[in-house]
């Protein structure tokens, strides 16, 4: 007879004692399910002149940031770099070359420019950002694009052409990169000084908006041609003659800049820039008035005398190392940033030193904006990491208003104007307190209550009052981060382009902003803040 498995009864507990009940919940108040968390991620990119830098929105810091250098643009199995004579071989010399041409991606002069190799360099650029770093499918990913506010509409159009066609981007936000500094640096408002590389921007932001733009050529390129030019000065006999640059040509002989040492050294001067090159402080006196070239020398000249030597290897042929006094490396930043060699009436208005610039931008806006962007002068771009140029702008912008104010004209009789003005704001200040005096020995004090006094220092107590009026600096993290916060808040640009709406009519489907009224802008905001392809986009700031 088969013998029966014996129960697991035993092992069950009490009815009567105590147990844990199972947790129920509410599909009200319970968390949605992983298919419902899954958030739209945007790729912010930021396109310079030279650089490429992309990430993800919601981070701090780009994951990668690129370069259009030739070196970047060989063909795969070309390793013709690693070969040990390769730097020393003999070169042609380009005519009519110009100082950087081949790391840079565009120029705002397009006469020279090959669109189609920009749009094959984004291309490549934009490729290698996806499959190296960002690790994403970029059909199904949009874009926030960072580009500077004044382009030409060629290049424009040819950048987005190359990131719709050969990305397939669904879609892509223009935002601007001064609003972007703005929002980085944690404001409303501000001065944004880009110093890039071929020219220095300056834009006045107000709530968000870009009211006004000045820009000169002042920039990092003219600073490494003036650090090539030092260089060639310090190097030997035989190595100055391999640098100094071949004889003009007419063209040349019109455009100074053409002038410039052998594109091979580029390199060489452009890493002792960053490495070597400070900005000495202010000297006493207004910065606005010319320095001559006679005390140029006779800074160097002395400064030579008793500053520590340098010693910078030099990749020329015999590769030796160079002995340059340390505050000579100063010199190129001052010629190229602040005109110290030049007479101010030989600058055009394009040509402007930076501290000018600053100011007659500042001149030129109402006074309630300037009273604002004064107090949040922000100052970026690659040129902004040089040591000392930060405070030594901000010392010239100073001196310069405290010595001619708010006033446009400037010169002798400006100064005798001033001055008699000053006297009679004195003499007219003696009186009213004298006639103040006068009338508070007759008339009572009047009676305060003590509750009103109470409620106003709470309110002063409360009220942060903002800071206006004062030329103050202002620390930003980049316009990439500024981008990616507003990305990452899904907070949405004027400027949204859709791939379809973009390949069918390109730029020409845009309308102005003239166009646009204030209520078809409103019926025309869907679910996702942009603008419907049936009433037409709007190129903002870029029209």
């Amino acid at each position: 007879m088969a013998t029966a498995r014996p129960g697991l009864s035993h092992l069950q507990g009490d009815p009567s004692s105590p147990q844990t009940p199972q947790r129920t919940f509410s599909s009200a108040f319970s968390s949605p399910s992983l298919s419902y968390r899954a958030e739209e991620e945007l790729v912010v990119f930021e396109i310079g002149a030279r650089h490429l830098s992309a990430g993800i929105a919601g981070e701090s810091n780009p994951r990668c940031r690129l370069g259009f250098g030739p070196e970047n643009a060989r063909r795969v199995g070309d390793y013709r770099q690693y070969y040990p004579e390769y730097e020393d071989r003999p070169r042609k010399r380009k005519r009519n070359y110009r100082w950087g041409e081949d790391y840079e991606l565009w120029r705002m002069d397009l006469r020279s420019v090959d669109l189609g190799l920009v749009e094959d360099k984004v291309e490549r650029a934009v490729r290698a950002a996806y499959a190296k770093y960002l690790l994403l499918d970029s059909k199904n990913k949009r874009m926030v694009l960072i580009l500077p506010s004044l382009m030409p509409h060629r290049l424009l159009s040819s950048l987005l052409s190359s990131i719709f066609v050969n990305c397939q981007v669904p879609s892509v936000t223009l935002f601007s990169s001064p609003v972007a500094c703005v929002v980085a640096a944690g404001c409303r408002s501000g001065l944004v000084l880009d110093i890039g590389w071929s020219e220095t921007v300056i834009a006045s932001i107000y709530e968000h908006r870009e009211i006004q733009t000045r820009r000169t050529t002042r920039a990092m390129r003219l600073v490494t041609q003036h650090m090539a030019d030092l260089l060639k000065e310090h190097a030997e006999p035989q190595t100055a003659s391999a640098l100094s640059p071949a004889p003009k040509t007419t063209q040349e002989q019109q455009d100074p800049n053409e002038s410039v040492p052998d594109s091979r050294y580029f390199e060489f001067a452009e890493e002792v820039t960053l490495r070597t090159a400070w900005c000495p402080p202010s000297k006493e006196g207004d910065p606005a008035k010319t320095i001559q070239a006679e005390a140029v020398a006779e800074t160097e000249s002395s400064s030579a005398k008793n500053e520590t030597i340098i010693s910078i290897p030099s990749p020329l042929p015999p590769r030796k190392t160079l002995a340059i006094p340390f505050a000579t490396l100063a010199v190129p930043v001052e010629k190229a940033l602040f005109a110290i060699d030049s007479n101010r009436h030989d600058l055009d208005d394009h040509d402007q030193p930076l501290p000018q610039l600053i100011y007659h931008t500042l001149l030129s806006l109402p006074p309630d904006t300037r009273s604002v962007c004064m107090a949040r002068i922000i100052i970026t771009g690659g040129g902004s990491h040089i040591p000392g140029l930060k405070t030594r702008l901000l010392n010239d912008l100073k001196s310069i208003v405290e010595s001619r104010g708010w006033d446009s004209v400037y010169g002798k009789i400006a100064d005798e104007r001033r001055e008699r003005l000053k006297e009679t704001n004195i003499n007219r200040r003696e009186s009213s307190d004298a006639a103040a005096k006068d009338v508070a020995r007759y008339c009572e004090p009047l009676m305060t209550d003590e509750l009103t006094e109470k409620i106003e220092k709470e309110k002063s107590k409360r009220m942060k009052a903002a800071v206006a009026g004062e030329i103050r600096g202002v620390e930003t993290l980049g316009a990439w981060a500024g981008g990616s916060l507003v990305a990452g808040l899904k907070v949405k640009g004027v400027v949204e382009i859709e791939r379809d709406t973009f390949l069918s009519n390109g730029l020409g489907g845009a309308r102005r902003e003239s166009e646009m009224t204030s209520a078809t802008q409103r019926m025309s905001l869907g679910a996702r803040g942009s603008l419907d392809s049936k009433t037409g986009w709007t190129l903002g700031a870029w029209a």
